[in-house]
């Protein structure tokens, strides 16, 4: 135990430390892209911080423990996904220099509303910022239950002070410094991560699966990846990987890369760089399924592992270094929903605020929207069920936002948009809460699947009429 107190007062104090670096001074640029001048290295950090945070270590363990190989499709998806951003890296960086853009859903404002159409510009506003707000509270919400687990265990406290805990601390050290800091304590998480992988994790799971000889123990669906149903396995490159390019974490990191082709390279680094994380973490679930004797909740996956193939100075580190994976993402997240929320929705039509209004309103959001997914992980404590609809119900953006990307004057096609995001949403919503209510007639997860087709269709059909009345 003393180990442990030791590993974290350090990490504590070192994210202290940052962060109020990055309390004083600097105006809204630094807070909301870091003055748009970030180099690549530190942006591939970022991002890998951020997506091997909690949803690739204790979600995807969690899933590797509950649908074996079904998990690594998430990651290959992803991969492809990187490589589709990297074609359109260097032009989301520099529209968002040249017409101060500083989320996706300000960049689909811009060029699905004009001046003329007052009314629906700001429906069209609200509907965009309201439905990505709705999916990082579920991405949120599984780093507050993936952090509470592993503080119960650790600490032997409750579930419920432990998540409470968890947000205190996000919600701290993200109201406090913005991007910035989140850039440079993310660089830190993520060699942490490194370091408990290449000392802990890839040896555990060497161990318990004799050379991954044993893996062979395991039912059949869970090595061929069919665990969820070959609906979702073939959905994940179609649909799921196309959905990189329109997740407002990327986008934050695309508007802050120094120029386009720093942009290009962060997402083709990144996109490789993530994949052995995505192999590594479902496989920690696997062994965790050969070792054990008794059925264990998936979330409680991660410490049973560790605390198996831990002395006490490595266990303080191990329970550090995954606290250190899912802050890396939680605070991208509640980064992402305050600033999507006051820029492109609460100051929308009541002119230009302050620097220090806009700051304190994003600080202010900030502290709402962390107890708000404090509130959905007390209620809602099923980290993989959180973490794939939020990651799912982002596709519903890909068919506006490819054409915002590929079309000059995309705002012909408003109302054809403003009803595609509308309808794969509460198709996918639909879809998901059927799943959890009635598991044997459709799986859940898959929900994103039905919505994304909707989604494009309402979009194409839109687009039909608009031309035929031209």
């Amino acid at each position: 135990m003393v180990w442990l107190y030791f590993w974290i007062v350090l990490y504590l104090l070192l994210v202290l430390y940052l962060t109020l670096r990055h309390v004083r001074g600097g105006d809204s640029e630094a807070y909301l892209v870091n003055n748009r001048n970030t180099r690549t290295l530190p942006l591939v950090f970022t991002t890998l911080a951020t997506f091997v945070g909690g949803g690739t270590s204790i979600g995807l363990m969690a899933m590797g423990y509950e649908s074996g190989f079904a998990a690594v499709g998430i990651g290959v998806a992803y991969v492809i996904g990187f490589f589709i951003l990297a074609r359109f890296a260097g032009k989301i960086n520099a529209e968002g220099a040249k017409k101060s853009i500083y989320s996706l859903p300000g960049y689909l404002n811009l060029h699905y509303t004009d001046s003329g159409h007052r009314r629906h510009a700001r429906m069209f506003a609200a509907v965009v910022s309201g439905v990505n707000i709705f999916i990082f509270f579920f991405l949120l919400a599984a780093q507050f239950v993936g952090m509470a687990s592993l503080l119960r265990y650790a600490f032997e406290i409750g579930y419920a002070p432990a998540a409470i805990i968890s947000c205190l601390v996000v919600i701290f050290y993200t109201a406090l410094a913005g991007l910035s800091g989140v850039i440079l304590t993310d660089m830190i998480q993520f060699v942490v991560i490194l370091l408990m992988i290449v000392l802990l994790f890839i040896p555990g799971i060497w161990h318990d699966t004799h050379s991954l000889d044993r893996l062979s123990e395991l039912p059949a669906t869970m090595l061929n990846g069919t665990h969820y149903g070959i609906l979702f396995l073939v959905g994940l490159p179609l649909f799921l990987a196309p959905s990189v390019m329109v997740r407002m974490d990327i986008w934050q990191r695309m508007l802050a890369a120094r120029n386009p082709a720093t942009a290009r390279r962060t997402s083709i680094i990144s996109g490789l760089g993530m994949l052995p994380f995505y192999i590594i973490f479902p496989l920690v679930g696997m062994a965790v399924r050969l070792t054990i004797t008794q059925d264990a909740a998936p979330r409680d996956v991660a410490y049973l592992f560790i605390d198996r193939h831990s002395t006490e100075f490595v266990l303080g580190f191990a329970v550090v270094g995954l606290l250190s994976a899912l802050m890396s993402s939680a605070d991208s997240f509640l980064n992402i929903i305050s600033i999507s929320a006051v820029k492109d929705f609460v100051t929308s039509g009541r002119g230009k605020m302050s620097t220090g209004a806009v700051r304190r309103s994003i600080r202010f959001t900030t502290v709402g929207f962390g107890a708000i997914a404090l509130l959905m992980a007390l209620v809602f404590p099923r980290i993989v069920d959180l973490m794939v609809v939020g990651l799912g119900t982002i596709v519903i953006f890909v068919p506006v936002t490819l054409a915002a990307l590929t079309y000059r004057s995309v705002h012909r096609w408003r109302m054809a948009a403003l009803y595609s995001i509308l309808s794969g949403f509460l198709v996918n919503l639909g879809f998901f809460i059927w799943g959890i209510a009635a598991p044997t007639q459709f799986e859940a997860k898959a929900s994103f699947i039905p919505g994304f087709i909707v989604a494009l269709l309402v979009l194409l059909v839109g687009m039909k009429i608009e031309g035929r009345k031209k």
